[in-house]
């Protein structure tokens, strides 16, 4: 749960009626034996895997919607990491999700560390009962505890670890929205499955679908793709297109 990428689906966070981030990322997914078309070079230079997650009858009683959820995770010989999340509808009627992969990433001083790509855009702001900010800054930086959603967002992000002198470069697709989360002291000393002093070295930015969520008709599916790369800090500012 601290770490790694859960999937929230068909929920993110507690704003609806399902536990903390929807019951994705609590289930055995099972191995994707005959899994869906992908495009032909996917596959070139990649090791890769595919996983399965249908609703059991528990999810049915809590969430009555059939759906195939198809995940493809896929790890590159340039070091690329690629997720790729494949959710269709084969329920007799329409149906709402929202999604986010919940990415941990390891930093060496949550203080030394900021985030390019989000300037000027709105967010909403759990710490505000979800009212709507305009980011103001160059940058986002760290100096208590954040928890946003930026909304409209740019399809590259980068998370720029100044001590380590390396960037984490996001790219996303199908995910419109950007969650950014860091609980900072107060909040992880409340936290049973945190350490009180963790915060300082994590940092949450969640490629994600929730301002507006996903419906899918019958038969219809939705396709969101996250990709994560990292590459030296000087490299950053002059080779991406943020």
């Amino acid at each position: 749960m601290r770490g790694g990428i859960p999937i929230c689906f068909p929920q993110f966070g507690n704003c609806g009626s399902l536990e903390q981030h929807g019951f994705a990322r609590n289930k055995v997914w099972a191995i994707d034996d005959n899994p869906q078309l992908h495009p032909p070079n996917d596959s070139h230079g990649k090791s890769f895997i595919d996983l399965l997650l249908k609703p059991s009858e528990d999810d049915l009683k809590c969430w009555p919607h059939s759906f195939e959820f198809r995940l493809r995770v896929s790890l590159a010989t340039s070091g690329y990491l690629t997720m790729t999340s494949r959710v269709r509808n084969v329920n007799g009627k329409p149906f709402s999700f929202s999604f986010a992969y919940h990415t941990y990433f390891l930093v060496s001083d949550i203080s030394e560390v900021r985030i390019e790509g989000l300037e000027t855009l709105d967010y909403l702001d759990n710490l505000f009962e979800r009212k709507r900010f305009t980011e103001q800054g160059d940058a986002i930086t760290f100096e208590s505890e954040v928890s946003r959603l930026y909304l409209s967002s740019p399809n590259v992000i980068a998370v720029l670890d100044h001590e380590k002198k390396r960037t984490y470069v996001i790219r996303k697709e199908g995910l419109p929205d950007v969650f950014v989360w860091n609980p900072w002291e107060k909040k992880s000393k409340s936290m049973v499955d945190f350490g009180d002093e963790e915060y300082k070295q994590m940092l949450c930015v969640d490629g994600a679908a929730i301002e507006k969520p996903i419906t899918l008709k019958p038969g219809e599916e939705w396709t969101g793709r996250l990709q994560l790369s990292v590459v030296p800090s000087s490299f950053c500012s002059e080779h991406l297109d943020l």
